[in-house]
């Protein structure tokens, strides 16, 4: 998964407007999951040869509508749309962070929540 976003310059919907409505689009249905990094602003105005203050633009309206999260150094990413959704996603981010710090693989990490998820769901 990555994303993808072209803005095309004989369009009647400002440069600005076709990144935030791709990214929504992308967040909504799925292409993005909740806690996908997006590029930083400067990143993905290059890639698109826009202005910064373009994308950011984009970032801002999308923030506002509660599409992405800007989380400091952490960087930008997909929010969840609901609450329960929204805290698993930032435990799930926690977790993460934690299980590199410990030097796990991705393989390894994934094991154990796979392991956790099989206890907890037990008898549902």
């Amino acid at each position: 998964m990555s994303l993808k976003v072209t803005v095309d310059p004989e369009s009647s919907a400002a440069p600005y407007e076709q990144v935030r409505a791709s990214i929504a689009e992308q967040a909504r249905s799925g292409a993005l999951p909740v806690g996908y990094r997006l590029p930083t602003i400067r990143a993905l105005a290059e890639r698109l040869g826009l202005a910064a203050n373009t994308v950011a633009k984009a970032y801002r309206a999308l923030e506002s509508d509660g599409v992405i999260e800007t989380r400091g150094r952490n960087g930008t990413l997909i929010a969840a749309a609901e609450g329960p959704q929204r805290e698993a996603a930032a435990a799930a981010e926690l977790y993460a962070q934690r299980a590199r710090r410990l030097g796990l693989d991705q393989a390894a990490a994934r094991a154990l929540v796979e392991d956790a998820l099989r206890v907890a769901y037990a008898g549902s």
